[in-house]
């Protein structure tokens, strides 16, 4: 079958549109009922290459986006779904991807997902079993046909899914640290099988050139789509606040809203015609598409947005002056182009730029411990995986895995996962110090450097990393790996052992060989 949607990206003489649709909670209620009303217009005008329906936004319960992609397919257009990780464990993933793959919905945007807020009798307990880039290397098995072991040794294979699954990036980030982990986490998502990119939205044109051009600088022959939000005053000032993560509206951009609002229409003219000058610059600098917003838009806002677009293209450079809201003091890849008011190909210096979070005693005394004893090769590395083996299976090991545990909680407040990832993220561990047990780079939530969850009260535990590395000249080390999900079988026994003796995800890494465990 046809997917207009990835044909269209693919084509670099076609230029991508897609309508973000929230289909809400509930499940015969109005705006689900709209989801389908926006689909039949959408299909009839053949503008739109594909409907997008969000994944619980804003950690709020919804309709499950994949049962109305269905319903929007058998209207005639593409759905376009948010598959988030934020609900779902490994099974649970790998079971909706076969449904979506039996009823012919193709086209998928992952992302971590907003932490949940709100449910059934008080807040949800997350789960972020699997990250972004490991649904993508799964979507990538399944496109091959996935493999795993059968009865017997033998092998099953199954036939191969025809998913076109992309990922989402935010250039929109005050500091230094917040902005190289997400721009080394895009390239873990390229790495594991991103097909297609879509921004973060937000309002500053240097920084959509910005992201464009460090995406192209890497060679990747890959679509990039603009977010366009279509912003009320009321939304723009939730977002001011930080209450809707990763959305950056800055107090510049407030102020000339709250101006246009004094008009009669309460800025309505004014919030469409920004659109419109978006999808002109966004055209104009290289981007493959466009997604577009908002909250209550209306099929004719999303026609009027495209018809004035495509006229404003013709003089896009025009436009930039007006997109001029920098987050104060904040972060740039590239240097400023004073002609054009966006970028130059060079990168700014970030040598002696300050660091973003302090690098406490526990990482230097981390690294020191590791260059003693936790690498093979170094000093005590044989006489530690010689007490491992002693210890292993035996009635010392208790008390060992009680000593280390203690140990670690006092230095990195250890939840005894026993696949340790603290070697992988500078020794800041990401099962206790993130709130979304995020592995292989920071969500798009934090702000100002701060914890989406713990906003002023905790730093990123990802801008932490960055800066502990980088005080060192190593922080490029959190874009070369990808790291497993969390091994499961391995909740509350030592890490230690599991290291030393090669059963976790390090083994590989650093050439341990396996020990099996003894019979008790």
């Amino acid at each position: 079958m046809e997917n207009r949607f990835k044909e269209s990206l693919l084509n670099k003489n076609e230029f991508t549109i897609t309508w973000e649709i929230v289909p809400g909670r509930g499940a015969r209620e109005k705006s689900q009922e709209e989801v389908i009303e926006a689909a039949e217009a959408a299909a009839k005008s053949g503008k739109i290459h594909a409907l997008t329906l969000t994944d619980n936004p804003g950690g709020n319960p919804a309709i499950l986006a994949d049962y109305l992609a269905t319903e929007v397919l058998a209207k005639g257009i593409e759905p376009l779904v948010h598959f988030t990780c934020k609900d779902r464990n490994r099974n649970q993933i790998e079971s909706q991807l076969y449904a979506l793959d039996r009823a012919g919905v193709r086209n998928l945007l992952i992302m971590t997902g907003d932490y949940t807020v709100t449910g059934y009798s008080g807040r949800p307990k997350p789960v972020y079993d699997l990250d972004p880039i490991h649904v993508l290397d799964l979507i990538s098995k399944m496109n091959q046909g996935l493999e795993y072991p059968g009865m017997k040794g033998k092998t099953i294979k199954h036939q191969p899914s025809d998913f076109f699954a992309g990922a989402v990036v935010s250039p929109f980030k005050a500091t230094e640290a917040e902005q190289m982990v997400q721009y080394y986490k895009l390239k873990k998502k390229v790495k594991a099988g991103a097909q297609f990119i879509i921004t973060q939205l937000g309002y500053d044109a240097r920084k959509f050139h910005e992201v464009l051009q460090f995406i192209r600088q890497q060679g990747w022959d890959i679509p990039v789509i603009g977010n366009i939000y279509i912003l009320p005053l009321g939304t723009a000032k939730a977002m001011n606040k930080n209450r809707i993560p990763g959305c950056v509206v800055t107090d510049k951009l407030v102020a000339q809203l709250e101006q246009e609002a004094q008009a009669p229409d309460k800025g309505y003219q004014a919030r469409l015609d920004r659109a419109a000058k978006m999808y002109a610059f966004m055209k104009g600098m290289g981007f493959d598409g466009v997604h577009i917003g908002g909250h209550g838009v209306k099929f004719e806002d999303v026609e009027y947005i495209i018809e004035k677009g495509e006229e404003f293209s013709k003089n896009w450079l025009d436009y930039i002056h007006e997109f001029d809201f920098p987050i104060p003091g904040g972060f740039y890849y590239y240097e400023k182009d004073p002609k054009t008011g966006l970028n130059t190909p060079n990168p700014v210096d970030r040598k002696n730029r300050p660091l973003d979070a302090p690098v406490e005693f526990a990482y230097r005394l981390s690294t020191f411990t590791h260059r003693l004893m936790l690498e093979p090769g170094t000093p005590l590395w044989g006489p530690m995986r010689a007490i491992a083996k002693m210890v292993d299976g035996t009635s010392l090991e208790r008390p060992y895995h009680a000593f280390e545990h203690l140990m670690k909680v006092c230095l990195y407040d250890c939840h005894d996962c026993g696949d340790c990832a603290l070697v992988d993220v500078a020794y800041v561990c990401p099962m206790s110090q993130c709130p979304k047990y995020q592995r292989n780079g920071a969500c798009g939530g934090s702000y100002m450097g701060w914890c989406e969850v713990y906003p002023n009260k905790k730093k990123c535990a990802w801008v932490r990393a960055y800066a502990r590395l980088k005080r060192y000249g190593k922080e490029h080390e959190l874009e070369e790996r990808i790291v497993p999900p969390p091994n499961h079988d391995f909740q509350q026994t030592s890490s230690w052992l599991n290291y030393y003796l090669g059963r976790d995800h390090s083994a590989s890494r650093f050439g341990i060989e396996r020990y099996e465990k003894k019979k008790k």
